[in-house]
């Protein structure tokens, strides 16, 4: 395979890497004809995402951002919390709710969301949140403080990319059935990997009702799918076409079996578009479905709140560690 340089560029911040330093050098030279530009040397810091390397592999994280957002909103000396929203919290609207200041709430909710990019552990709270943007009270407040809260606790969290053997594209996916309290409605969500390394991950309210938890499941398969295929076709044209199968996780037996099954009736015809696409990658050999135990489904976290003991399994699992933490 031949060398590979690539440009990514932020309105009027780029990066430049690659395996090819001389071609390296002549963009670099190139663009410097053409634009005013200061070269920063090895990249640290990016829109507000820190880079470390050791041998270990790459760490990113946003601490400093974290710590910024709590001087701000003088939580620094807040006391932490060991999730990022409380299990069983029913958050929703209703008609008697206590209203609060909307454009701090709003603020807030905007910079815990450009925040969840290097955060997973925070992206099913910050879903939830994102929800009354227009209809928010003193709870919804509650809530996002509950999130600063939470990063107080551990603000330089991040992810680590380490170097592999491989780079198989892999994920997990996972639904929520009915768990809105507002309109029942699901929240599906999904983590991919390429080699152990988390690259994406989603968590977001489904769009329709969900009439069972299979029928939620399988919708979030489906969006689980659409990620493999971005990544495998993003590979594809960095040159590392795979030939082999992508695997998902799933931990619903039914919607497996439904994605296996080529006859339509009642338990399938609500997703039967879904399901058509599904069995078009099966029999392309692109994706397989593998059954996870819920024990062991990583994406759970992004689909509902849970116990600070099986959160903090999850986040061993998913790679996520605090590097500045005190050891």
């Amino acid at each position: 395979m031949g060398k590979l340089t690539a440009l990514i560029i932020y309105v009027d911040d780029m990066i430049v890497t690659g395996d090819d330093k001389e071609e390296i050098s002549r963009l670099k030279d190139y663009l410097a004809t053409k634009f005013e530009m200061k070269d920063l040397g090895g990249l640290k810091y990016f829109l507000g995402i820190e880079v470390a390397r050791s041998k270990q592999g790459i760490f990113l994280s946003q601490r400093k951002y974290v710590l910024d957002l709590l001087t701000e909103t003088r939580m620094l000396d807040c006391k932490p919390a060991d999730t990022p929203i409380v299990q069983n919290h029913h958050l929703a609207m209703y008609p008697d709710q206590v209203p609060t200041n909307r454009y701090r709430y709003q603020r807030l909710v905007g910079r815990s969301i450009y925040l969840s990019h290097t955060r997973p552990d925070i992206a099913y709270a910050v879903s939830v949140v994102s929800q009354f943007l227009h209809s928010l009270s003193e709870a919804h407040m509650g809530a996002v403080e509950c999130i600063l809260r939470y990063l107080k606790s551990s603000p330089g969290r991040g992810i680590m990319f380490s170097k592999n053997d491989h780079c198989r594209i892999e994920g997990y996916t996972d639904a929520d059935w009915a768990g809105n309290v507002t309109d029942r409605r699901s929240t599906s969500g999904y983590f991919t990997f390429v080699g152990v390394n988390l690259v994406t991950w989603r968590s977001k309210k489904q769009k329709v009702v969900a009439l069972s938890s299979a029928e939620a499941e399988y919708r979030g398969m489906t969006k689980g799918v659409c990620e493999l295929l971005w990544l495998r076709r993003l590979f594809g044209e960095l040159g590392y076409s795979s030939n082999s199968a992508s695997d998902l996780f799933c931990d619903n037996k039914a919607a497996i079996d439904i994605s296996h099954n080529p006859i339509q009736h009642d338990r399938t015809k609500h997703v039967e578009v879904d399901r058509h696409f599904i069995k078009e990658k099966l029999d392309g050999n692109i994706i397989q479905f593998l059954f996870v135990k819920s024990e062991d489904q990583l994406a759970d976290i992004l689909t509902k709140a849970i116990g600070s003991q099986a959160f903090d399994n999850s986040l061993v699992k998913l790679g996520m560690n605090d590097i500045y933490a005190p050891t």
